[in-house]
């Protein structure tokens, strides 16, 4: 499978974008709505399936859908083609706060498991899959579910992480013990588990769950400090119209401050 060579450039802090340089009659593929912005030239193309060069006619296309679908994405993916006579330049943006991880596949061995809602952007031709859980441990309480994704082949692809990021390289049967939502992504290598944390008192009243994820080399893992769940969830207990408090923030006035601007109603 031949795949697009694309040149890119990550900018930002805190809220990053990509920017990928297309060649004329290069294309990268992107999320549905990770698109920035994109230069005169670039054509859009909304697709059925992944977005990967797919060999077998219709059933390919429904093959590369339904793994899509299983994943908890949409059936179609954007394609970004350069129909310039010139260099032409597209972005994508990161979806929250945190890091923007290129990944070369080439250099990873071909393939990368991740997240399901980790994938931003790839060169064209890379395969959008699934991964499913070898245990059923990890499967059933694993909190991302047992499907996880599945990137192959041997170009650029694009992964956000939220909040800080972390890159370890495990060596053979080294162990890290991680929250099931801070893992992103990891080489297939590494053997992934979900593991009870032991203790009764610890798993109720620790805050920090029933399980954890144990990754076991060798291999590379990438992790993240601020799990999209976990942002969504602070923010949903901090909504007044969820029964969440404001606890007087940016007043003096306190709940008074709040009754009087409206935010308690």
């Amino acid at each position: 499978m031949a795949m697009d060579v694309v040149d890119y450039e990550i900018f930002g802090t805190d809220m990053q974008y990509v920017e990928v340089e297309l060649d004329p009659g290069e294309a990268a593929v992107g999320e549905a709505g990770s698109m920035m912005y994109m230069q005169d030239g670039i054509e859009m193309d909304t697709i059925f399936g992944d977005g990967s060069n797919q060999q077998g006619g219709l059933f390919g296309k429904l093959l590369g859908a339904g793994k899509r679908l299983v994943t908890g994405e949409s059936l179609f993916t954007t394609v970004f083609h350069n129909e310039g006579r010139g260099k032409k330049r597209v972005a994508f943006a990161a979806p929250y706060p945190g890091r923007i991880i290129p990944m070369d596949l080439q250099k990873l061995g071909g393939t990368l498991i991740c997240q399901k809602d980790s994938f931003l952007c790839a060169a064209k031709g890379v395969a959008l899959g699934i991964a499913f859980q070898r245990r059923m441990g990890a499967g059933f309480f694993g909190g991302e579910g047992f499907i996880m994704q599945k990137l192959d082949g041997d170009g650029m692809a694009f992964v956000h992480a939220g909040g800080t990021l972390v890159e370890r390289q495990l060596a053979a049967g080294e162990v890290l013990r991680v929250d099931t939502g801070c893992v992103v992504a990891y080489t297939p290598s590494v053997d992934f588990d979900i593991q009870y944390v032991g203790k009764l008192k610890s798993a109720l009243f620790s805050g920090e769950g029933l399980f954890f994820a144990t990754l076991r080399g060798p291999g590379q893992v990438w992790l993240q400090s601020l799990p999209l769940s976990r942002l969504a969830n602070r923010i949903i207990m901090s909504a007044p119209a969820a029964g969440g408090s404001s606890r007087g923030e940016g007043s003096i006035l306190g709940g008074i401050g709040g009754l009087l601007d409206g935010d308690n109603r």
